[in-house]
């Protein structure tokens, strides 16, 4: 094992976990193992992030990025022997509620910036699913969204500046004015710089909401409710979708009340300041829905409305009631190919004979098709119905990935995706800041790239 010891005297012992129980916990994301790190670094401010990377550089260790590892692509995971750079130490946030920002290391959770923002009639937009676990560093390295995506955009579109620490252990910090170096790193899984800190746009707080729920047969047409209600001009601040055995899975497992013999099922909102336009949107998402075959029901209140966000939410956790296993996939497509694609993914699950569920931020046509399964099925069966449907995705023009990034599980994919030269443009990038491969080797990039940039 690599002697650790310059690294220890340099940001402290209490930093650096070299035991194996320590070690071994730090090989997950979410869905993934990986390899077990050398050493696990747990920085609690830049300086030490600087220290670690030039350390790594030294002794020619890949260094493997990590916030709350609730990734759901293996992009936070080892490939390697290395050092896992855990930010969950630093957690320091400030508000500067006169400039609308929010300044934050990566360890902060998600939803401890809108908390932070709300006495001051502000809050961050971005959203995802598992903002009350994830990390803003997390959030950054996959370029991540949520329900609100559709109208507010996902988290790029919010940062004004960053702080990074470069290949060669360089503090740097950079705005989006003149070169948008962030916008380079945002988005790139840890595999081009770390992210230290990162000053956050900040919104006013609507002063309305309103929320609809609309069930429908199945899930095509809840997918044309959405067409139809974007093409006459809708914009949602919120707008998902969640298939029949998402629905039925949530409500057995938290009884929320939702309409159990749905075949699918929207939930929209719609905000502003302006009272009778809210309500004036929410009536036309109504009527596209209406229009598609579903039922309409609008919340009587805001508690109401809460209760069926926290529903929508708790999608995740009740599929881990019905299977311990689940590959979650991330596609997105044309809003005007939602309807098609969604039907030929439930017929996909159907051949497969997988269980396989549909939810995601459908106003933005990012889906995300979960297959789940336990330890006696066959993973062979399990990435073949992945890949294809990735493809479904690839053949209506559609992305690999929205918001959880490509990682180790889509990586297959990228040659189907990307052309040769747009692939071996990606390794320059990567060669041209990372040249030694210190930051998060084996990811994104398929291996048919040139070695020595992968």
């Amino acid at each position: 094992m690599a002697d650790f010891s310059r690294l220890t005297e340099r940001i402290g012992a209490h930093k650096v976990l070299l035991d194996l129980p320590d070690r071994v916990l730090y090989r997950y994301d979410a869905i993934i193992e990986g390899v077990v790190p050398l050493a696990v670094v747990l920085p609690e401010s830049s300086a030490d992030v600087v220290e670690t990377v030039r350390f790594a550089g030294a002794m020619g260790l890949p260094i493997f990025p990590r916030g709350a590892a609730s990734g759901l692509s293996g992009g936070s995971v080892p490939s390697r022997e290395g050092i896992v750079v855990s930010f969950t130490r630093m957690t320091a946030l400030r508000i500067d509620a006169r400039a609308r920002l929010a300044e934050a290391e990566p360890g902060v959770v998600t939803i401890e910036v809108s908390r932070a923002a709300e006495p001051y009639g502000l809050y961050f937009p971005p959203d995802p699913a598992s903002y009350r676990q994830s990390t803003i560093g997390g959030n950054l390295a996959e370029n991540a969204g949520g329900p609100q995506c559709f109208k507010k955009g996902v988290t790029g579109d919010y940062v004004e500046k960053v702080e990074w620490v470069d290949a060669a252990g360089e503090l740097h910090v950079h705005d989006r004015r003149a070169y948008d170096v962030p916008g380079l790193l945002i988005g790139s899984e840890g595999t081009l710089g770390l992210i230290t800190r990162a000053w956050l746009r900040l919104e006013p707080m609507p002063r309305y909401r309103r929320t609809l729920m609309a069930h429908f047969e199945e899930v095509g047409q809840a997918a044309e409710a959405v067409s139809r209600a974007v093409a006459a001009g809708v914009v949602a601040a919120k707008l998902e979708f969640m298939d029949s055995a998402c629905i039925r899975a949530v409500e057995e497992a938290f009884s929320f009340g939702l309409p159990v013999t749905a075949g699918a099922l929207l939930l929209a909102d719609t905000d502003g300041d302006d009272e009778q336009v809210v309500a004036e949107e929410l009536e036309m998402l109504a009527e596209a829905a209406r229009a598609s075959g579903g039922t309409v029901h609008l919340a009587a209140d805001e508690a109401e409305a809460e209760r069926l966000w926290l529903a929508r939410r708790s999608v995740s956790p009740a599929l881990g009631r019905i299977k311990p296993f689940r590959m979650n996939e991330d596609i997105v497509v044309p809003r005007s190919r939602l309807a098609a694609v969604v039907r030929q993914i439930r017929e996909l699950g159907d051949a497969s004979g997988l269980p396989l569920v549909q939810f995601g931020h459908i106003g933005d046509g990012n889906l995300h098709p979960n297959i789940l399964y336990d330890k006696h099925t066959s993973l062979d069966e399990v990435h073949e119905l992945a890949r294809r449907i990735a493809m479904v995705a690839l053949e209506h023009g559609g992305v690999l990935s929205g918001e959880h990034g490509i990682g180790l599980t889509k990586k297959p994919f990228m040659t189907a995706a990307l052309t040769g030269e747009q692939i071996e443009n990606l390794a320059r990038v990567k060669g041209a800041l990372d040249p030694q491969g210190v930051f998060n080797p084996g990811k994104v990039i398929p291996d048919a790239a040139p070695a020595s940039q992968i």
